[in-house]
């Protein structure tokens, strides 16, 4: 009887390009083949998995993804490694793809020590691998206090690049030190930016107007510049000679109003970047480009431009204004005022809102959202006119609540006393069962499924009770709303014909918390808050200042999903929203 002789594979891997590009996977390939040439085995170059430049921290690599196809053919009986953090940094991983190796029949040798022999050798490989995991972080808290260091000393090459208005000069050609030298054009621009705001006093908009009708391009090279761009160039503190290592930090995560368009509610980043506090930061001498004067008058601007919440100085003309997003893309609407080379001549007293998406210029050239625009002449009335029908029958929210919410139970009884009797039922009869057993009326293989069938109904049962509270709450909740929300509307109701702009714009930003535009409708979604015109924060809320705070309502109440069938319905937290008519 002849065997066949053992296919053996290698597997080898280096973290960043850089060691791809240094070939120092080389090395480990040569210790590798030396190991398999001394144990008398043969290897063939298809049983070579190289990846060159791939992070250990993830499973989702191209040779690795390789071999764990042979390995489930049966096509590989020996794997040799360099070491455990060759395969995996984390210990997890480790156990997760040896474990996967030896259901396949794989022997799995490391080059530095054999593997499952004797007992102590496996504590070893767990030891290794947490130590893999551990040496990541080392790495990074060795390099951050270097860095910090460095950056003490006056090194510029610890910042991630310069700053638009400067020219980086490595080490070679300064002489044996980096430094930032000052770009004539980029800081002429810079200059010019600066003065814009801090002296003449426009807003970030207008000075990215002027930059692209002057044709100068952005810092990546683009015909139009970015607000974020501009802001940025605004507050850095390098421009006045000061540049700073440790300007930003990673916190924990911020809520967010909304996803941003096109982007799930949990995005994949863990946390957020803050600003760090001033006296973590470390200053690096540069040379300056504009003084210290302007730049704090820039400053003052811009938090005088937030004071006024964005707003044109004529005023809002909008009763919706800052509350309407788009229903496909979720994008911001817009007001568009008419162009005068459509109005032919004529005199136009109505605008159209419109969505950010269809703008082609902030996307590249290309528009990402197809909603049309909606004439404000229109549909502000129509709006208006929703929400004198909520306030004239301010049960409806009820109404529609207990329609989306119907509750089973027994007449006079509550839902959650009801399940409670059950759930006490349940446990006398456990209870019997456990005392017949005891005493030997039961045996052992009747008992047992009697008791986990028992057990599991009133696990069940146990969750129907928490979710009777939970509606109960939500309908006291209701009520406590629909309450204010009488109180309110008996107020205002007797002078709604004749209220004018302002107390009507007043009204809805108290009532409504957004209005969606869709393709075939627009909903309207409603709060109500306990004191409709409680001053809000100082800085406001609109659609332009995303990290303005909530109002005292939006905090408390959560928003709730849509009924399932899509029609109108009563949210959680006594929000309240429903489709109309699409508006032409």
């Amino acid at each position: 009887m002849t065997t066949s002789p053992l296919r053996a594979a290698l597997y080898a891997r280096v973290s960043s390009p850089q060691q791809a590009d240094a070939d120092t996977i080389a090395s480990q390939v040569e210790a590798l083949r030396d190991r398999v040439r001394s144990d008398g085995l043969t290897r063939d170059d298809e049983f070579r998995f190289l990846d060159d430049g791939h992070r250990g921290a993830t499973r989702r690599r191209p040779a690795l993804e390789r071999l764990r196809d042979q390995v489930a053919s049966g096509v590989v009986d020996r794997l040799d490694v360099h070491s455990p953090d060759r395969l995996a940094r984390s210990y997890a991983y480790q156990v997760l793809l040896l474990e996967e190796f030896r259901r396949g029949g794989v022997e799995v040798m490391f080059l530095n020590r054999p593997i499952g022999r004797p007992p102590g050798e496996d504590l070893l490989l767990q030891v290794q691998g947490m130590m893999a995991a551990y040496e990541p972080a080392k790495i990074a808290e060795r390099s951050r206090r270097g860095k910090r260091q460095a950056a003490r000393g006056g090194s510029v090459n610890v910042l991630s690049g310069a700053p638009y208005g400067y020219r980086y000069v490595g080490k070679l050609a300064g002489g044996g030190r980096a430094r930032f030298e000052v770009h004539d054009e980029h800081a002429a621009v810079v200059r010019q930016i600066v003065a814009w705001v801090g002296v003449d006093g426009h807003s970030i908009g207008d000075v990215c107007r002027r930059l692209q009708e002057r044709k100068v391009l952005s810092p990546k090279g683009k015909a139009f510049w970015d607000r974020t761009t501009v802001w940025g160039i605004l507050r850095n503190p390098a421009y006045v000679g000061r540049a700073e290592f440790g300007k930003t930090r990673v916190g924990p995560a911020r809520p967010k109003l909304r996803p941003q368009r096109g982007q799930p509610v949990h995005g994949r980043r863990t946390g957020s970047t803050d600003d760090a506090p001033a006296d973590e930061r470390v200053p690096i001498p540069v040379p300056a480009v504009v003084g210290e004067a302007v730049l704090a008058a820039v400053a003052e601007q811009l938090a005088a431009n937030r004071t006024r919440r964005r707003e044109s100085r004529r005023g809002a003309r909008d009763l919706r204004q800052g509350r309407v997003g788009c229903g496909g893309c979720g994008s911001a609407f817009y007001g568009k005022p008419p162009r005068r080379s459509s109005a032919k001549g004529t005199t136009r007293h109505y605008a159209y809102d419109g969505c950010i998406g269809t703008d082609a210029y902030r996307f590249g050239g290309k528009r990402v959202c197809a909603n049309k625009p909606c004439r404000t002449d229109v549909w502000d009335p129509a709006v208006w006119d929703d929400v004198c029908a909520l306030l004239a029958d301010p049960d409806r929210v009820r109404r529609d609540y207990e329609v989306r919410r119907p509750q089973k139970r027994v007449k006079g009884v509550r839902a959650s006393d009801q399940v409670g009797q059950w759930i006490a039922q349940v446990k006398r009869g456990i209870g019997r069962l456990i005392d017949a057993y005891e005493e030997g009326r039961l045996d052992k293989a009747e008992f047992e499924p009697r008791v986990r069938e028992a057990n599991a109904r009133l696990v069940k049962l146990q969750g129907e009770a928490e979710s009777a509270a939970q509606r109960e709450s939500e309908g006291a909740e209701v009520a406590t709303a629909i309450g204010q929300l009488e109180g309110f509307a008996e107020r205002v109701r007797s002078g709604l014909p004749s209220a004018d702009w302002n107390a009507r714009r007043d009204i809805l930003r108290a009532l409504v918390k957004r209005v969606e535009v869709g393709t075939g409708a627009v909903k309207v979604v409603y709060k109500v808050d306990p004191r409709p015109f409680d001053h809000g924060p100082e800085r406001g809320r609109s659609q332009h200042c995303g990290r303005g705070a909530q109002s005292v309502a939006e905090q408390q109440l959560s928003e709730p999903a849509g009924p399932p069938d899509g029609g109108p319905g009563v949210g959680d937290g006594a929000l309240y929203g429903r489709p109309r008519d699409p508006l032409p």
